[in-house]
């Protein structure tokens, strides 16, 4: 049986493992939260008390933490995977961090005598759930040979962004960087459409289907017309990864004026609270700012 390890059974990684035990995969998990290990194990996955013992069952590990902090802790840590990890096993880096972490981390992890993968994902859990997420891969080629059947299964938009490791970091951290200027646009778009006395919901079924849609903003928009608070997506998240955008823009020489602007909202939004919120409630933040303005 194909055999890999998830550590890391938040939103994206829970939507991971569940769609790889769809697809015949033996899945042990790892979580520093039980109650996610349980989400995973009552559908078939086989929780492991540290990283390390996960590991030894795992040829392919993916990493689905949230930083590079974590992800350093989870593979070099007291309890690391590095302690169980075979000789030539593939390790998949999925969180969004800093190309520079990207290249010191998997640089580490080829030093031991594994392999890696930059492998960061965009599309939500929901998509991450059906297998219809996006990857921007970077690595070499036997790594991701090694690693084909895993990427064929968890993604029917794979794209194979070049061999040198944390380009797969920098393609999301473009991508993430438009999807806040996308989000913070939808957001006043929404507003201004409430300001005109126009119905949400006819106005987003018109952007929808012309020159102003974007993925994230009629996602989102949805969200908040049907008053969903459920957290899909937590707003620190595009925070972090904007504020990584900016950082790795500076360091080219470059100032993307309209990204350093919807970051500067994003981060503002939340220090107001919105990092423990889904990312949606941008729009009634916002709002909240251009009453507060009047």
């Amino acid at each position: 049986m194909k055999a890999v390890g998830v550590v890391g059974i938040g939103n994206m990684g829970l939507a991971m493992a569940l769609r790889l035990l769809d697809r015949g995969w033996s899945v042990a998990v790892h979580d520093i939260d039980p109650v996610r290990e349980q989400m995973a194990s009552r559908h078939g996955a086989r929780a492991h008390p540290h990283a390390a013992s996960l590991a030894r069952v795992s040829p392919l590990l993916i990493v689905a933490v949230v930083d590079a902090g974590q992800t350093r802790e989870v593979l070099f840590g007291a309890d690391g995977a590095a302690r169980g990890l075979a000789p030539a096993s593939v390790v998949l880096l999925c969180p969004t961090i800093a190309p520079d972490d990207v290249e010191a981390l998997a640089g580490e992890l080829i030093a031991g005598g594994w392999q890696a993968l930059d492998a960061p994902m965009s599309g939500g859990p929901v998509r991450a759930r059906d297998g219809s997420m996006s990857m921007m891969v970077a690595g070499g080629e036997a790594a991701f040979e090694a690693a084909g059947g895993l990427l064929a299964d968890l993604s029917s938009r794979l794209f194979r962004v070049g061999t040198r490791l944390g380009d797969g970091a920098r393609t999301k951290l473009v991508n993430n960087l438009l999807a806040t200027v996308n989000l913070v646009g939808a957001a006043e778009a929404l507003h201004l459409a409430r300001c005109l006395g126009l119905d949400p919901r006819r106005t987003i079924d018109v952007i929808e289907q012309s020159s102003g849609q974007s993925w994230i903003g009629i996602d989102r928009l949805r969200r908040v017309v049907a008053a969903d608070d459920e957290v899909h997506a937590h707003g620190a998240l595009l925070a972090k990864d904007s504020a990584l955008a900016l950082q790795a823009a500076r360091r080219v020489g470059c100032v993307p004026a309209v990204g350093v602007r919807a970051a500067e909202v994003f981060a503002a939004a939340c220090a107001d609270g919105l990092d423990r919120e889904d990312d949606a409630q941008l729009c009634r933040w916002l709002a909240a700012q251009g009453q507060a303005a009047a």
